[in-house]
């Protein structure tokens, strides 16, 4: 005897509707995200996700949604810090008479202000008078110190800060950073 299968035929058509409302699920979320995704690029490539402060103030001089008048709110852009080395690298010797003789210190200064680059490219052998100055006058044991290093790398931006609002009229540096840094 022939045993039967126990399946379950579905010969009425009676589960249909289930696959129905999925696919009409799925093309609704498809349509969302490639809404919002078209939302998203075209908010970026007009710059006003993209970061751009620039591109957002044109549009606002120019009248256009999206921010006050330029004329009302007066405000300096700030642009990406640019990075200015100030080659070759610092060596001094030190005049304690401890082990540490020489300090080599490789510093670039940071702005935000393409003029500012060419000033301190301008008036390097000045910042670097004042920083020679600066670096063979420290204290060796103080420099061992992450202390001694963040106090003399303020210093540092204070030289040339100083040098560029005599020569400038701007101080225009915001930071200082030391890119090398060795004792011996």
């Amino acid at each position: 005897m022939a045993q039967e299968d126990d399946l379950d035929l579905d010969v009425d058509g009676a589960g249909q509707g289930a696959p129905k409302s999925k696919s009409k699920l799925l093309v609704i979320i498809l349509v969302v995200v490639l809404l919002g995704t078209s939302g998203a690029a075209t908010l970026v490539l007009t710059g006003v996700l993209s970061g751009n402060p620039e591109l957002v103030d044109e549009r606002a001089a120019a009248g256009g949604k999206g921010g006050t008048s330029s004329a009302a709110t007066p405000n300096k852009l700030k642009g990406p810090l640019s990075y200015v080395p100030l080659d070759p690298p610092f060596v001094v010797n030190f005049n304690s008479d401890t082990d540490v003789r020489f300090l080599q210190i490789s510093v670039e200064v940071g702005t935000r202000d393409p003029d500012v680059a060419d000033s301190i490219k301008e008036h390097r052998p000045a910042i670097r008078n004042n920083l020679v100055m600066l670096y063979s006058s420290q204290d060796p044991q103080v420099l061992n110190t992450r202390d001694g290093k963040e106090r003399l790398r303020n210093e540092t931006l204070s030289e040339v800060q100083k040098v560029l609002q005599r020569e400038t009229g701007s101080p225009g540096v915001e930071n200082v950073f030391f890119t090398s840094f060795v004792m011996q």
